[in-house]
């Protein structure tokens, strides 16, 4: 194995690089070292980019398929050879957080970094990582939905179950991004009976149809939740999904919900206050927070190599590794809905 490598470093808000760094190895007996099949660009790595939250230098990416080169000594699981996706939370899978159903808060977890490169090391690797049947798949497109599995996908199926999303239910999903467009494609799969999407992009509101969405609203605030609750007989949807993570989308969540309805947010939190007096009289459930991904993915991979989803779909745009500066400059003026980077 080469001794250098290349990846993706931060160093100031709209400042990123590619640059020669030391392929990473084992650390821990626990840990795993993957070569990286592919590698994207998240709409939460556009939050330092934008200097919305503090910046250190720093190594980006957590969301990883690939193949595993090195494994430690405690790690039985998986073994060299192995294709692999991961969760970008880090989890035992054994602990009794993760045995409830949420990895993502383990109590030996973590988050995953440094994945924009040609090598990554997993840490907690038999708990994390989850091994594909038959091996790298040969269709690109398969290879990008199992990407997505790792992180928005995930997450926005988390979104979906964490909204109580199915049969007979009406979906509202607030965030027309990644994850936001894979909560639509979760809710579908999962049976609901009417899927809201908000959209003002016609792009986005093109794949969110594609993903399942009967209807497409481009109104926000106040407006788009009263045009739910137009569409839901005055009451508002059983299901709410939002995908942002500021204060407007999670008003906007909340007064789309009906009393006795669930709001999942999966939107990484900035600033969101919630006023007391409006949850008490809403009546409205909220579950949410980092995506408990490790869950689902065999699941979701499951789903994936029988195309039964094709979440894939929400990068169109990809780059060369060595164009990562351009693939962030093209998220953040909503050029590209996510970047596949190409390693």
């Amino acid at each position: 194995m080469d001794e250098t490598m290349r990846g993706v470093i931060l160093h100031a808000p709209g400042d990123v690089t590619v640059e020669d760094r030391p392929v990473p190895h084992v650390i821990d007996p626990t840990d795993a070292v993957l070569k990286v099949e592919i590698a994207c660009i998240c709409g939460s790595d556009l939050w330092p980019y934008r200097g919305l939250q503090p910046v250190e230098e720093s190594p980006m990416g957590h969301e990883y398929i690939g193949t595993v080169v090195e494994i430690g000594s405690d790690v039985k699981n998986v073994k060299v050879g192995d294709f692999v996706v991961g969760s970008f939370c880090l989890s035992d899978n054994t602990c009794e957080i993760c045995q409830s159903g949420y990895p993502s808060r383990c109590v030996n977890g973590g988050f995953m970094g440094d994945t924009q490169a040609q090598y990554t090391r997993v840490p907690q690797a038999d708990g994390t990582l989850v091994v594909v049947p038959g091996g790298k798949p040969d269709d690109p497109e398969v290879l990008a939905s199992l990407l997505a599995a790792s992180d928005v996908l995930g997450t926005g199926w988390f979104g979906a179950v964490a909204a109580e999303a199915g049969p007979g239910k009406t979906v509202a999903v607030v965030g027309d991004g990644a994850v936001g467009l894979s909560a639509v494609l979760a809710a579908k799969a999962l049976g609901s009976e009417q899927v809201i999407a908000f959209s003002r992009h016609e792009d986005r509101a093109a794949l969110a149809r594609e993903f399942g969405a009967d209807v497409v609203i481009a109104e926000r605030g106040e407006e788009g939740a009263a045009k739910v609750k137009e569409l839901t007989g005055g009451l508002g949807a059983h299901s709410v999904v939002e995908a942002v993570g500021n204060q407007v989308s999670m008003d906007q969540a909340i007064a789309s919900c009906r009393p006795g309805g669930h709001v999942g947010f999966v939107g990484v939190s900035h600033d969101q206050q919630i006023d007391g007096g409006s949850l008490f009289f809403s009546e409205v459930h909220l579950h949410g927070g980092p995506a408990p991904v490790r869950r689902f993915l065999p699941d979701l991979i499951d789903r994936i190599l029988k195309k039964e989803i094709n979440p894939g779909k929400v990068f169109t745009l990809r780059l060369p590794l060595e164009q990562a500066a351009e693939g962030y400059k093209a998220m953040d003026e909503r050029r590209a809905i996510k970047v596949l980077l190409e390693v």
